[in-house]
């Protein structure tokens, strides 16, 4: 009782009519409160409280106006995207949709639908909204990717969570909008690992679209120096792989380094698999002498996942070409039982993962 009381004292100072000095101190006691796995579990419970949160936040927005576009929000706003982690908050916030997508594009808005689309069910509710009134909501993320300012990190998390979706690979694919070209550079974000993620893996979702590959391949695109240079190191390669490399992997320094994240260096080589799906971009990965990158990364490489995925990859550009009717991978059927099999032994691999990281932690 003493909490609910607190929750609609707290809701009745968010009010418009509170003024603005007291609403601001209220969004700070929530912010606060959901730093809190409980106190984060008390609002999500409240669907008053995240609304009187919701109203306070587009006031911050409105009181920022346009020099406050792209930042990262308030306090009222990064209270949600905390509250957004919260199962039991999620309803009442995709209810809530069209208020949240009007917050867009700051870094706890981004940060609270990527929260909210981590489920497809959700995620194509979110992408439904940010696709009505012509697409408003979509032009907004992508403009967003622009700049002049970076990027909010937590969209990256967003746009691979659409990503997943059909629809959401149609938006990011769509040649006009640019999109993939966008997320290019932000595979080499030394400052964000979290927009690094985000924007590998909503770059490797966008490979299973396998009509596209060509199109990803070409100069219009480009995609492969970007997948390829997190993955290269310093080392010295025969002349002649060299001058087959794109030429931004061509005399790499000496002071290289790969991508610390491993997580993020399993989703680049995945797109790499990806893009064999094809006779035509194998035999591009081929001539690229993307084997040669990858050689050297396994023999660097010691986290096991890691391992595995630039393993499929160099069986793929080293083995021989499947019989005719089959050169295309992803539509090759695979037998149930097989397809049962691999799946064990994908989570039993993961599960020794699992039981090796927890027998390290201290």
């Amino acid at each position: 009782m003493a909490a609910e009381a607190a929750l609609e004292e707290l809701a009745a100072l968010l009010r418009p009519g509170a003024g603005a000095a007291v609403r601001a101190g209220a969004a700070e006691a929530a912010l606060a409160l959901s730093g809190d796995p409980e106190g984060r579990r008390l609002l999500a419970s409240r669907p008053a409280a995240l609304r009187a949160l919701l109203r306070a936040a587009e006031e911050e927005e409105e009181e920022e106006g346009e020099e406050g576009s792209g930042r990262d929000g308030g306090a009222a706003l990064r209270c949600l995207q905390n509250v957004s982690a919260e199962p039991e908050a999620r309803e009442a916030l995709l209810g809530a949709l069209p208020a949240v997508l009007r917050l867009l594009p700051t870094g706890a808005a981004c940060g609270m639908l990527a929260n909210l689309s981590r489920e497809n069910g959700a995620a194509e509710r979110v992408l439904g909204g940010l696709e009505e009134d012509g697409g408003a909501g979509v032009e907004t993320l992508l403009r967003a990717l622009e700049g002049p300012r970076p990027p909010p990190p937590e969209l990256g998390a967003l746009l691979c969570n659409l990503s997943a979706l059909p629809g959401g690979r149609r938006m990011l694919l769509e040649p006009s909008r640019c999109a993939v070209r966008r997320l290019l550079p932000l595979l080499g974000d030394a400052e964000s690992a979290v927009m690094r993620r985000g924007a590998a893996g909503a770059l490797r979702n966008c490979c299973f679209q396998h009509e596209h590959h060509a199109w990803l391949l070409s100069d219009a695109v480009d995609v492969l120096p970007s997948l390829l240079l997190p993955l290269a190191g310093p080392e010295e390669l025969p002349e002649d792989e060299t001058e087959r490399l794109p030429v931004d992997l061509q005399y790499l320094p000496a002071e290289k380094k790969r991508e610390p994240e491993p997580d993020i260096r399993r989703m680049l080589l995945e797109a790499l698999l990806l893009l064999t799906a094809t006779k035509a971009c194998r035999l591009l990965l081929r001539e690229r002498a993307v084997y040669a990158v990858l050689r050297e990364l396994h023999r660097s490489e010691a986290h096991p996942a890691v391992l595995r995925a630039c393993e499929r990859v160099i069986q793929v550009l080293i083995g021989d070409e499947p019989e005719p009717g089959m050169e295309n991978l992803l539509e090759v059927p695979v037998p149930a039982e097989l397809r049962e099999r691999l799946r064990r032994c994908e989570e039993e691999e993961e599960e020794e993962e699992g039981e090796g990281r927890r027998e390290e932690a201290p």
